[in-house]
């Protein structure tokens, strides 16, 4: 059996213009829905840095640095947010019964690995998790925020489906690595967005190459170009090429994002880059 915990906090005043869906477009101002492919020898391997390092790249670039700025991983079996977040513990709750997001590096985080051990599997059927995720949209108390950044785990049913027309997206961007297989999980991606009329600001192409650490030559271990090659296809952009590097994938066992870890590596410059075209790319916010 799994435990869900929620702590209450006493004598916490009751945030106003809290966010619950529906919610009023002026509390929520842009959301960002990132979804992942994924596929490595038949095998599920996740690239999951790119969102918590996008949120943080938010974060982080000059023009959205002041801006309040929440991330929402709704992958239900595999949350790995909380431990590239450097975040432990179970959310407290508000006197009006709304659980408050976890706080570190200045960025609201709310995931289902904080209300389950983190060593016990989630086992469950759909309507168990469709519960869950109505759980993490509805009873959380965000405050007034400018960004949300929605973590959605790969593949188009319920989950995706739940949030894509539950929330109102500003727009969704898809990451794969460049090899095939990954491409066609990333093409229904976001083919699925249009689908819910969400618009699909642009793909980000992940492990995009490995260069040696000793003699610098450049290894495409996943392919060249697929993302640019599907973008094309599709009529979209590529907003931004992430290496395959040792230090990204250190940072992100740490939970230290390499945008505020080392902001001065070219690894952290490409997660800036990509930020500063999903900005570009949003609808100006609700007046």
């Amino acid at each position: 059996m799994i435990r869900i915990t929620a702590y209450r906090k006493k004598h916490v005043a009751s945030t106003q213009n809290s966010f619950q869906v529906p919610v009023h477009p002026s509390l929520l101002k842009r959301t960002i829905d990132i979804r992942r492919g994924m596929s490595w020898a038949g095998i599920g391997f996740k690239v999951r840095p790119s969102c918590a390092e996008s949120s943080a790249s938010l974060k982080s670039i000059g023009s959205t640095k002041s801006k309040a700025i929440g991330l929402l991983d709704v992958d239900i079996y595999g949350p790995s947010i909380p431990k590239m977040m450097n975040l432990r513990g179970a959310p407290e709750l508000s006197e009006s019964n709304l659980m408050r997001p976890l706080l570190n590096y200045g960025i609201s985080c709310m995931s289902m690995g904080f209300l389950v051990e983190e060593t016990a599997p989630v086992v469950w059927r759909g309507l168990m998790v469709m519960s869950a995720v109505e759980k993490l949209i509805r009873q959380v108390d965000w405050g007034q925020l400018d960004y949300l950044v929605i973590d959605m785990p790969p593949g188009t049913g319920d989950v995706q489906l739940s949030v894509s027309q539950n929330i109102p997206i500003s727009g969704a961007v898809v990451v794969s690595t460049p090899q095939d297989i990954a491409l066609m999980d990333a093409h229904k991606g976001a083919e699925m967005f249009r689908k819910v009329n969400v618009p699909v600001l642009g793909l980000i192409q992940n492990m995009s190459v490995f260069q040696c650490p000793k003699c610098k030559h450049e290894t495409h271990i996943f392919g060249a170009d697929g993302a640019k090659k599907l973008a094309k296809t599709l009529g979209l952009d590529v907003l931004g090429d992430i290496p395959l590097h040792l230090n990204i994938r250190e940072a992100s066992d740490s939970g230290q994002p390499i945008v505020f870890s080392q902001p001065q590596s070219h690894e952290a410059k490409a997660y800036l880059r990509i930020a500063a075209e999903v900005v570009k790319r949003l609808p100006p916010p609700p007046v």
